[in-house]
């Protein structure tokens, strides 16, 4: 069978084309092991553990709890900002995923890696060029994130980059943001989709091990309450917007301005941006504090109510 066609059924062996999303402290083990019970994938990021044994003890876990129909995989950020990333590629080629997802950086050595143990490799992309340089590394599908997408987003609507994307390449193209029901989850596989990636609809779940602010945060607003956000990474970020988010502004200070345009410096600058940033959201997640940054999509226009996966699941399927 042609690459390029495969659905991500057929990449992964699920029953249905959608995974569920890997987001930062919100996808955990309980999460995948019902999206697999529901015959769907689920993956989580690697940087949810502190320790990369705790990581080891949980690809044990969703390996134990795998079903016939589902599947699991782990998210590494491979950019400077993640200083434990190959030990995190060492521990999912030991214990064996189904899948990794990489996201920023240089996406080679996991690449490489990956396929030594039959694991395969998608890598997050925005734009084409991102998307044939990591086809030329040899990865299996591409994550299409677009410009509706929860967290770090592209800057290219579904309906453009999608096909671009099929047109320009050779493999599968699963896409990433603006799915919120079944409707806009079919209107991504008529674009030419093998699959969707779903994060924002499961934040406010049962599983989820954030603060029941955060989760009512997500079925108190809307789509019209998300903002775009530079203040977290550096890099445009989609939060909601709270009345502290509202306070400190969106944009970059004028001082951070001025010293990412120094080459020498920029990476710097951004690396302790995405510290700071990273660290509000961290406490945002676990506890509601008057200095609250809540990263959502505004897919959680359809999010009424606190749900279990299953049922979230049942909306989609």
């Amino acid at each position: 069978m042609n690459e390029k066609t495969k659905t991500l059924q057929e990449l992964l062996g699920i029953e249905h084309p959608m995974l569920i999303a890997p987001m930062f402290l919100v996808s955990n083990v309980k999460m995948v092991v019902a999206a697999m019970q529901k015959n769907i994938a689920g993956c989580i990021p690697a940087l949810n553990y502190r320790t990369t044994e705790a990581l080891r003890d949980a690809i044990r876990e969703l390996r134990e709890a795998k079903t016939e129909k589902g599947a699991y995989g782990i998210n590494i950020i491979v950019n400077k900002s993640n200083l434990k990333y190959k030990e995190q590629l060492s521990v999912c080629c030991e214990e064996g995923v189904d899948f990794i997802i990489t996201s920023l950086g240089n996406p080679q050595l996991i690449i490489n890696e990956a396929h030594k143990k039959g694991i395969k490799v998608f890598c997050d992309v925005v734009n084409l060029r991102h998307a044939q340089k990591v086809e030329a590394l040899g990865c299996d599908a591409l994550i299409a994130v677009n410009n509706i997408a929860g967290g770090h987003r592209g800057d290219l609507s579904p309906e453009v980059l999608i096909p671009q994307l099929i047109e320009n390449s050779k493999l599968p193209v699963i896409s990433a943001g603006g799915v919120g029901n079944k409707e806009q989850l079919e209107k991504m596989i008529s674009y030419g989709a093998a699959g969707v990636s779903i994060g924002s609809p499961f934040i406010a779940s049962e599983e989820a091990e954030i603060s029941i602010e955060y989760k009512q945060a997500c079925v108190a607003y809307g789509a019209e309450d998300i903002v775009v956000t530079r203040k977290i990474s550096g890099t445009p970020c989609t939060v909601i917007n709270t009345p502290y988010v509202q306070k400190i502004g969106t944009r970059e200070t004028w001082l951070e301005r001025l010293l990412n345009r120094n080459r020498k410096i920029k990476k710097w600058v951004k690396l302790l941006r995405y510290i700071k940033g990273s660290n509000d959201v961290v406490k945002a997640a676990k506890k509601a504090t008057y200095k609250t940054v809540w990263v959502a999509g505004s897919t959680i226009e359809h999010t009424k109510k606190i749900e279990s996966v299953k049922t979230i699941i049942d909306r989609f399927v």
